[in-house]
């Protein structure tokens, strides 16, 4: 008899909790995950950690899907392919360290700003440039397609033979490496690069004149439902103190959140 008692207690909890794993599994499944594309090749905003994506951008966009209600599966998909995605919806979202432009959002529509960036210049320690207006008639190693080849070609012209075009995020090799005089990229990111690499001997040179701000945004589709929503929960995450805690991690400072909120519409 007692046995039987056992066994039949063993049975109820034991099918308790089967019962209980199949209801997790059904929420989870319940709950949409979006697919979100990235260029893991910039670092601290998003690059390959031992096989894994990690990043300020990404543990960002991370709290954003799940403060909305969503999962989140993020893919490296390439900067070009990127774009692509998006305007194809074959992808929900994409975040890469995207500066929100006028050109862009004739295609694309845009999150309101989470980053706040300038383009800067890094040189080596006995460079002589002092400016942006010292870098006409020197090699100049922009990331292909990015902003900061957007900011040189205003200064020195759009086909200028001294532009170095790079694909790959391997724009600060062409500098140690004599190819460049120059890089220019955002200015977070050299800092990043410039801090990590003391032995390189390397300065980075700033010019508000010639660099105006620049906001990052989250890129969807356009007409996407999505963005009101992220809007929404990066309102949430500024005020309860997420954002402040993975802007601490990734870049051991303090966000200037007066300046983000003055952003969100």
């Amino acid at each position: 008899m007692k046995k039987i008692i056992v066994i039949g207690l063993f049975f109820s909890i034991f099918t308790a909790l089967a019962t209980g794993c199949i209801f997790s599994n059904n929420q989870a499944s319940d709950k949409k995950t979006l697919k979100v594309v990235t260029y893991a090749k910039w670092n601290p905003f998003e690059y390959v950690d031992n096989g894994k994506v990690v990043g300020f951008d990404i543990d960002l966009i991370k709290a954003l899907a799940e403060d909305a209600g969503y999962d989140c599966n993020i893919q490296d998909a390439g900067w070009d392919p990127m774009f692509v995605q998006i305007k194809d919806k074959s992808a929900d979202a994409a975040i890469a360290g995207i500066t929100i432009t006028d050109d862009r959002k004739q295609t694309y529509d845009f999150s309101n700003p989470y980053f706040v960036s300038r383009q800067s210049i890094v040189v080596k320690n006995d460079s002589s440039i002092q400016n942006a207006n010292d870098l006409i008639g020197k090699v100049i190693a922009v990331q292909s397609g990015s902003t900061g080849q957007e900011a040189v070609e205003k200064l020195i012209g759009k086909n200028d033979e001294y532009i170095k075009k790079i694909k790959g995020g391997l724009t600060y090799i062409e500098l140690l490496h004599g190819t460049a005089t120059a890089v220019v990229g955002d200015d977070t990111a050299n800092k990043i690069f410039v801090q990590e690499n003391p032995n390189d001997q390397l300065k980075i040179i700033e010019d508000k004149e010639n660099f105006a701000p620049e906001y990052f945004g989250i890129m969807f589709s356009k007409g996407s439902t999505l963005n009101a929503k992220m809007n929404e929960s990066l309102k949430h995450i500024i005020d309860n103190g997420t954002y402040t805690e993975i802007y601490q991690k990734w870049f051991k400072t303090e966000p200037n959140l007066d300046e983000l909120k003055a952003l969100q519409k």
